[in-house]
């Protein structure tokens, strides 16, 4: 059973500009050390923090749970698997929240945008 779909779209030029003017104070503040290491190895490495910026929103509004109360930034941790696919894991006071449930995530990249889908499922 579905118990939540999110979706987000991210100009990958607005988070070239945070990256470039806040840089590690806003890198640390949303991304967890995984996720600037493996953004920092790519050439395009905007592009890929665009789309983990976009899936942590995306997951955010599959939890129907906004920005507010407990829910961190690093909260939610985009890695991928040895073949590539995005994989979703909650830390701190998601993880108790979701339950057994999974997150499936999907991302794409344009030339100038990503995006990401995020489903929550309930497991039976």
């Amino acid at each position: 059973m579905i118990r939540g779909i999110g979706v987000d779209i991210v100009d990958i030029e607005r988070v070239r500009t945070l990256v470039d003017e806040e840089g590690e104070r806003f890198l640390e503040k949303v991304f967890t050390s995984e996720e600037i290491a493996y953004c920092n190895g790519k050439a395009r490495r905007h592009q890929h923090f665009a789309a983990r910026f976009a899936a942590k929103e995306a997951v955010s509004k599959a939890l129907a749970t906004g920005w507010a109360g407990d829910f961190r930034w690093k909260d939610v941790e985009v890695t991928n698997d040895p073949t590539g696919q995005p994989r979703v894991t909650l830390h701190g006071r998601l993880r108790e929240h979701i339950g057994s449930a999974r997150i499936q995530i999907s991302l794409s990249h344009a030339d100038n945008h990503v995006v990401a889908m995020a489903v929550i499922e309930e497991t039976p």
